[in-house]
């Protein structure tokens, strides 16, 4: 329950080092400029640009225009030989959203804005890249640190492995963050297994006959044929899920007709499907036809489905997690502050990079009510409480320096 966790107010900044708070101004001016000129998927230039200008600044190897926008960063640690390699991936696009907050950081670029934390998670990576190369000494091992462009959509991680970004050298493990303001500033939401789901998309057109809408007996009306398809779609979760899974099925969109007294010929429907278990993979397709084609027939109607998988579910390694989790432990107030039942129905393309390699992709909170900071994800006022920036490096940083003992 949220009143268990640490009132953001009070967040004890004592457990990160002090050269990572000495960072934090820097991070914040980061994160700001990042935000000021938001971009969309594939899009990142200028985003590309000031990261590759501060990793040459820094004197640390990095490749560009990896999947268009993509980089990624190379760091080799002094402490000890040892060929291992973690990863670290931090996402970089914006959203097609006006941003309607009054701030001195406030998107420039008209229509688009750093609607869900990415630009935070870009200064993150960058102070962690940045606190690394200056303490190379006090870690073994080689990290990668991933800049992705594209999350949102289409999705820019499928490419940068197709890349070869997991190669030369081969990465062993991977971890990555999300800002989260559905939990409060100073809790890490972690856990092994499913954290969030895999994502399918359908686009249906029914095919009916049109006539007057006094004469229903001369059509086939499409929208009476889409509405019992909308609601026997969802005894797919309710029916043939087993409960212990959970899945959803969400019909966004419905357009039919012009006119009260006309019966529409055409009725187009999009909906989203979500689950955890991998195991349903193909299974939602599969059924969703089923049930179109066997109302449509019923009703002698024809139908178009376009059917097709977005993301995988986001499925975090045990070990990789227990790692994660004993480390933010250390940095979080008490153990109040870990989260572990934090599951979502949201999707993340991280998915891909965690179906090749063992990782943990886990959630920071960032929310502070007090000063008007929880706003969720994707709205126009989406904010966070940018004492979290440090919080995330000193969790990467732990992780690192753990990972290779």
């Amino acid at each position: 329950m949220v009143s268990t966790f640490p009132n953001p107010s009070s967040v004890d900044l004592s457990r990160i080092r002090l050269a990572i708070r000495s960072l934090q101004p820097q991070l914040v001016e980061w994160r700001r400029r990042l935000h000021q000129q938001p971009e969309l998927g594939f899009q990142e230039k200028l985003t590309a640009e000031f990261v590759s200008q501060k990793l040459q600044e820094w004197g640390i190897e990095h490749k560009t225009g990896i999947a268009h926008t993509g980089i990624v960063a190379t760091i080799k640690g002094n402490k000890l030989p040892t060929n291992k390699v973690l990863a670290i991936r931090a996402d970089m696009d914006a959203l097609p959203i006006q941003e309607l907050n009054e701030v001195p950081y406030k998107s420039q670029h008209e229509g688009v804005m750093h609607a869900c934390g990415h630009d935070g998670h870009t200064a993150i990576a960058l102070g962690t890249a940045y606190y690394l190369q200056q303490h190379r000494q006090d870690f073994s091992g080689t990290v990668k640190i991933i800049f992705q462009p594209a999350e949102e959509s289409p999705g820019g991680a499928k490419p940068m492995i197709e890349a070869g970004v997991l190669k030369n050298p081969d990465v062993d493990a991977i971890i990555g963050l999300h800002l989260w303001n559905n939990l409060p500033l100073g809790t890490v939401g972690v856990r092994a297994g499913a954290l969030m789901a895999a994502v399918e998309c359908f686009n249906c057109t029914i095919l009916g006959k049109g006539g007057h809408g006094a004469l229903p007996h001369q059509t086939v009306d499409s929208v009476v044929v889409a509405a019992q398809i909308v609601n026997a779609l969802q005894t797919i979760v309710a029916r043939n899920v087993n409960p212990i899974d959970s899945a959803v099925v969400t019909v966004g969109e419905l357009h039919a007709g012009t006119k009260r007294n006309v019966i529409a010929d055409t009725a187009r429907m999009s909906a989203t499907v979500r689950y955890f278990n991998p195991s349903l993979k193909g299974f939602f397709k599969e059924r969703v036809e089923q049930i179109i084609a066997g109302i449509c027939q019923s009703h002698g109607a024809n139908y178009d489905l376009e059917y097709w998988s977005l993301y995988p579910p986001v499925i975090n390694d045990m070990r990789i997690a227990e790692l994660v989790r004993s480390v933010a432990e250390e940095v979080v107030e008490t153990s109040l502050g870990i989260v572990p039942e934090c599951q979502t129905m949201a999707a993340e393309d991280m998915s891909f990079f965690l179906e090749e390699v063992p990782g943990c992709y886990f959630f920071l909170g960032s929310a502070n009510p007090a000063k008007d900071l929880a706003y969720p994800h994707h709205h126009p006022r989406f904010d966070f409480d940018e004492t979290a920036l440090a919080m995330g490096v000193e969790i990467f940083i732990r992780c690192v320096e753990r990972y290779f003992l």
